[in-house]
């Protein structure tokens, strides 16, 4: 097998194994800055109640259904994200049989400084790479996700 440079013997690594480390990588990061910044306990299962909870709340089945995951391990991730003073549990308006998963004050501002330190490492490739590779590179990256079904 060659390398891109040509030199026989290297094996190149597999673009999807590039970009889970890149991934790897940028989760590491956020984590620790959210922690340097006094978001304790934040982890990457967190991101699958962060990244989909509505900015009026959502319902456990909502966030079950947008993340992928089971509703038992969604609300286990509101378990703790409960505990560590993330979310909150109201009832709903609409059902009071059910409950709306709620960002408290701190886990807006946790959510906000994630999206901002998410900004920073993409500003940081940028400066690295050139703004134009990272235009690139974001479009072929949606142009993959787009035709997942295909």
């Amino acid at each position: 097998m060659t390398t891109p440079s040509g030199e026989p013997g290297e094996r190149r690594v597999p673009l999807p194994t590039l970009l889970t480390q890149a991934k790897d990588l940028t989760v590491e990061q956020l984590h620790r800055r959210l922690d340097e910044e006094g978001f304790e306990g934040i982890r990457f299962r967190h991101g699958s109640v962060f990244r989909f909870v509505g900015p009026e709340g959502s319902r456990l089945t909502a966030l079950a259904e947008r993340s992928g995951f089971s509703k038992q391990a969604i609300g286990e991730v509101v378990d703790e994200l409960e505990r560590l003073g993330y979310v909150e549990r109201t009832a709903d308006p609409g059902d009071r049989r059910a409950k709306i998963i709620r960002l408290t004050e701190r886990g807006a501002q946790g959510q906000l400084a994630g999206a901002r330190i998410l900004g920073d490492i993409e500003r940081m490739w940028a400066h690295y790479l050139g703004q134009d590779q990272i235009a690139l590179l974001r479009r072929a990256l949606e142009e993959i996700i787009a035709r997942q079904d295909e």
